[in-house]
């Protein structure tokens, strides 16, 4: 039977550093403020803003919301972003995912001060993950990485296999792996011989969005099954693997929800806490 990866008590150490930071920063004077875009009435970005304000207020980070209606133009966003960019005070700057359609979000997202992308989507920190040098981190993968340490699975030398290649979470584990020097695939739609792949794999991450998607069957017995996947059905949450058959074969397994969730907004918390520490060095 696998061991279960807790990421809730991973995230409250997380937290807990974080506040600390903040703490010190205050103390000299500069309040942490993280300012998030949430346009439109998409209901689980709604709770998933509320999550990050309630979290920001525990950790001692300054929080404040631009609501923007369902319509708003991309010239009233693109406005927000450069006001916010433009405003000493707020050290980090979060576009909500995903906006209203019509809206542009790559082009919404480049115009984000690099220095004040808290959420790592901006191509110069897209460019800075790849070359290894310093820069904002995308939070999900980040947080995968903080759970694979504090359970002392090192990456180096291991075959690690990711399912799925987004730009959210696929594409930026496969460099964080890469720099932990694990031998990495990332696999996806047109992959042939996914389940041979995925049984290679002493790490095996779970980024596609689709429940159940990886079966008992596709895992190597006492492999990291790192499950990234949130999915509703019929009112329950579940991941991209199938857990019960997966625990039995994993040495290691990620539930759903508690797992890499909670691990999200708490690695947010520590980038809007870094970006504070940048704009005001001691």
């Amino acid at each position: 039977m696998a061991i279960r990866i807790d990421g809730k008590a991973v995230a409250a150490i997380v937290r807990a550093a974080a506040a600390e930071r903040a703490a010190q920063l205050r103390a000299r004077g500069v309040e942490p403020h993280l300012a998030v875009i949430l346009a439109g009435e998409n209901p689980a970005s709604a709770v998933y803003v509320r999550n990050k304000e309630r979290a920001c207020c525990e950790a001692g980070i300054r929080s404040t919301v631009v609501r923007l209606p369902e319509d708003v133009s991309q010239t009233v966003l693109e406005t927000e972003i450069a006001r916010l960019n433009g405003d000493e005070t707020v050290h980090g700057i979060l576009v909500q995912l995903p906006l209203p359609k019509g809206l542009d979000e790559k082009r919404a997202l480049a115009l984000i001060d690099p220095a004040k992308d808290v959420d790592g989507f901006h191509t110069v920190n897209t460019g800075n993950l790849w070359k290894g040098e310093p820069g904002f981190v995308p939070c999900t993968p980040h947080g995968v990485m903080e759970l694979l340490k504090a359970y002392d699975i090192d990456p180096r030398g291991r075959r690690a296999v990711i399912v799925g290649r987004s730009d959210i979470v696929g594409k930026p584990m496969a460099a964080l792996l890469l720099r932990a020097d694990a031998t990495v695939t990332v696999c996806h739609s047109k992959t042939r011989n996914l389940k041979e792949i995925c049984r290679e794999a002493e790490i095996l991450v779970a980024a596609v969005g689709k429940p159940r998607m990886i079966t008992w069957d596709m895992i190597r017995p006492g492999a990291a099954v790192i499950d990234v996947g949130i999915n509703r059905v019929d009112g329950k949450l579940m991941g991209d693997v199938d857990f019960e058959g997966a625990e039995k074969v994993a040495g290691w397994i990620t539930p759903v929800p508690g797992g890499v969730g909670p691990m999200t907004i708490s690695m947010l918390l520590q980038n809007a806490v870094q970006a504070a520490e940048r704009a005001c060095p001691s």
